[in-house]
């Protein structure tokens, strides 16, 4: 069977934070063995691609990070297919974007396996043979979801009710009585008890007619937006994939709504598969820490930490020594900008705090103190009162964009590497130790002639310093607004 794997990249894992921010989502974040929870979905959906081909649906501007991470990783995958959100609309819209994209390419009878990116499965051999068993339902015209088979009552999931006798489709496919929304936990004791029911674990297969069809008729409005943004989207090819950036005047009329609510809990054609493979939704710090083997005192450690009389604390430290004396149950998770602190049975709470510094306009809750960028990155080393001081890395061949600031200057001073620079009319070339200053209204631009890696130090000075204050004319990256 043609089996198209697509992932969905997106959320900005509140409950993640700090490490995880809107512009570097929960995906994105590295586990202990140094691997992004993007990866390992990536390798997992690369070994069940019988098309050679993964699709990923991720933000625009989260598209090449999202890219260079399944890049490193493509393995035997021939093409990588990306389809790009403008604005985050929930897994509805992603799905059906999708969907219409896979038939396009495929055909209505290609089957989609659609998968978080932000899961782990350890048995990957299970997960496999339930792939196989959902193929044939699909195949047969239904939609598949998977179910994990719960091992306590957990309140942070929902459930799936089914019937526990098998269909002859396939003797380890089911038909689905209801969903459950994430209930209280006596209620979940309840369900993890009758033994009919199920964690409902957000993997979905179907053809991607399939799909098509019971969105136009149980969420009309979403189909009709998604078309449009499939229809009026740009298309790119290359020899080792395809990028659609979606229409974003069409896609932006699209309801948010997840797709459990918009058809998987309306539609009367749907089957699960009940799994046992050790699944684990990363959905907190505390799910984060149970991936940790503890000490002989409940305590699991990353980075440099020092204890004293410490019991059960989860501590993710970075570049600096974290030490707790006379502490229990908390978790500690510090980053170069921001440090968190939680009891540990509270980590579903973090997300109070992100919804706090997103009204306040504080950027912590969206930037990192380094910013990843297409052409490289930047972090910033010191800011203050009319200036703000940055490092600045950018990759071999890749150019900034040909661009002007109408409050500050900038002064750029070359440490490794070598740097071509547009300054108003004149093109000049910098080796290191050698710099040059742009004022305020010149259009200028930076660009890495090189085989290695340029780094800068940029000094900005002005009396404002935002991101916000960039006007570009030249983008090879697409980011002139048109």
């Amino acid at each position: 069977m043609n089996i198209v794997p697509v992932i969905i990249c997106g959320g900005a894992g509140t409950r993640l934070w700090p490490v995880s921010r809107e512009a570097f989502p929960k995906p994105l974040l590295k586990l202990a063995d140094g691997q992004s929870l993007l990866e390992k979905t990536f390798r997992r959906a690369a070994n069940l691609a019988s098309s050679r081909e993964v699709v990923i649906v991720t933000n625009r501007e989260t598209y090449f990070l999202t890219k260079d991470e399944c890049v490193g990783a493509r393995a035997d995958v021939a093409e990588l297919g990306f389809v790009l959100e403008p604005v985050g609309r929930n897994t509805a819209a992603a799905i059906g974007a999708a969907a219409r994209v896979v038939r396009d390419e495929h055909g209505g009878d290609a089957l989609m396996l659609v998968m978080p990116a932000d899961q782990l499965i350890e048995d990957e051999a299970a997960f496999a043979a339930a792939v196989e068993h959902a193929a044939v339902a699909a195949a047969a015209g239904r939609l598949v979801t998977f179910g994990i088979r719960p091992t306590s009552p957990e309140t942070g999931y929902g459930y799936i009710e089914y019937d526990v006798r098998p269909l002859p489709v396939s003797d380890r496919v089911h038909d689905v009585v209801r969903f459950v929304e994430k209930p209280q936990l006596d209620v979940a004791q309840q369900l993890v008890a009758d033994g009919q029911h199920l964690w409902n674990a957000g993997i979905f297969c179907f053809a991607a007619d399939t799909m098509i069809a019971e969105l136009e008729r149980h969420a009309p409005g979403v189909a009709q937006a998604v078309a449009g943004a499939v229809e009026s989207g740009a298309m790119s090819r290359s020899d080792d994939g395809f990028t659609i950036e979606l229409g974003a005047q069409a896609f932006a009329q699209a309801e948010d709504i997840s797709i459990d609510y918009a058809v998987m809990e309306r539609s009367d054609n749907v089957n699960v598969v009940p799994c046992e493979m050790g699944w684990t939704d990363i959905g907190s710090w505390r799910a984060i820490s149970e991936l940790t083997a503890p000490d002989e005192r409940g305590n699991r450690l990353h980075g440099r930490v020092e204890l004293h009389d410490a019991d059960n604390c989860f501590v993710r430290g970075d570049e600096r020594l974290v030490g707790l004396v006379g502490v229990s149950d908390v978790i500690v998770v510090d980053t170069p900008d921001a440090l968190l602190v939680a009891a540990r049975d509270r980590a579903q709470d973090v997300k109070q705090i992100v919804a706090k510094l997103k009204r306040n306009n504080d950027e912590t809750y969206r930037l990192h103190r380094t910013v990843h960028r297409p052409w490289g990155m930047y972090t910033v080393l010191e800011e203050g009162h009319r200036y703000k001081m940055k490092r600045i890395v950018v990759k071999p061949k890749a150019s900034l964009s040909l661009q002007m600031h109408h409050h500050r200057s900038e002064h750029w001073i070359v440490v490794s590497g070598c740097a071509d620079i547009v300054n108003g009319d004149n093109v000049i070339s910098l080796q290191p130790n050698e710099s040059s200053f742009i004022p305020a209204g010149h259009k200028h631009r930076l660009m890495n002639p090189g085989v290695v890696d340029l780094v800068l130090i940029e000094v900005q000075c002005g009396d404002y310093l935002g991101e916000d204050d960039i006007v570009r004319f030249e983008d090879v990256y697409g980011r002139v607004p048109a």
